[in-house]
């Protein structure tokens, strides 16, 4: 299964202003150790009297926290946030003071808290469309050995809700939580779904970390042809991937099947032939009625 780095940050006047827009894409800001910085808090947010800034920020807080991240201390977070030292000081007491961050005193770093892990069980439980789609997923597994996923759009990246392993001869075996760019065979599937404009605005946000024009292009005659998008060893040298994206008939938004491993197992005439069909006709049981 494909997984690429998910995928810069609006100029801002003052801590707390509304970002000015740009139709220009900009490169992604970066910290002092080359990693990007999370997207402001306002970013495609309509302000209004009803906008909570300190909870927004709290949350962007929070997302900074990525898998692999390690714990973080104030300046770090303060760097990928672009918020004022002071202002993450006070929030990060805050999340340790509700359980949503733990604080190591020797390092003086911050780590995910335990209220964090409730709020995503929580929303794995309830999710309708991962129980439905789960008996299909196990069955395509079974017959491929490959990896099955189950994903949405979480900004500027598709994040695994169900995640199944075909084989145990997999090397990449990526978990529930596991967010993956929108250049993945699913990201693609989920952009080539958008409506024309939709699919504009979200290009247009994610700037140099989209697709190429071409490559977008390409996904949505598949999609047209197929039902389905593909991803051959663009990634890694050697992995393919199939995805099928659907509109849930339980109501829960936008969301792609995809199926993938190594060429060796899943060529593309494979994913073309036999496992694009399968994935077409689930995500079609999946959708809601047109």
């Amino acid at each position: 299964m494909q997984s690429f780095p998910p995928q810069g940050k609006p100029q801002v006047d003052e801590p707390g202003a509304v970002p000015r827009e740009s139709n220009a894409a900009v490169a992604p800001a970066r910290d002092r150790a080359g990693r990007r910085r999370r997207a402001p808090v306002a970013e495609g947010a309509q302000r209004s009297a009803d906008f909570i800034t300190a909870l927004a920020r709290g949350l962007q807080v929070l997302r900074c926290f990525q898998a692999g991240s390690g714990a973080l201390g104030n300046l770090e977070l303060a760097r990928l946030t672009g918020l004022p030292k002071a202002t993450l000081s006070r929030i990060t007491y805050t999340l340790t003071e509700l359980g949503y961050l733990r604080y190591d005193r020797d390092s003086g770093r911050y780590a995910p808290g335990h209220g964090v892990l409730a709020l995503g069980l929580g929303l794995l439980s309830g999710l309708e469309v991962r129980q439905l789609a789960k008996p299909a997923m196990q069955s395509l597994a079974q017959q491929t050995g490959g990896a099955l996923a189950l994903g949405t759009c979480d900004g500027d990246a598709m994040a695994y809700v169900e995640a199944i392993h075909g084989s145990s001869a997999l090397y990449l075996r990526l978990p529930v939580g596991c967010r993956v760019s929108m250049d993945s065979a699913m990201g693609r599937a989920y952009l080539a779904l958008l409506p024309p404009a939709a699919r504009r605005d979200l290009l247009l946000r994610l700037g140099p970390l989209a697709p190429m024009p071409d490559v977008v292009d390409r996904c949505v005659a598949d999609l047209a042809a197929t039902g389905c998008c593909f991803a051959f060893g663009e990634w890694q040298s050697g992995i393919n991937a199939a995805a099928a994206p659907f509109e849930s008939a339980t109501g829960e938004g936008i969301f792609v099947i995809s199926c993938g491993g190594p060429a060796t197992l899943l060529s593309e005439a494979v994913l073309r032939d036999e496992v694009a069909p399968v994935l077409q006709r689930t995500a079609q049981a999946l959708s809601r009625p047109a």
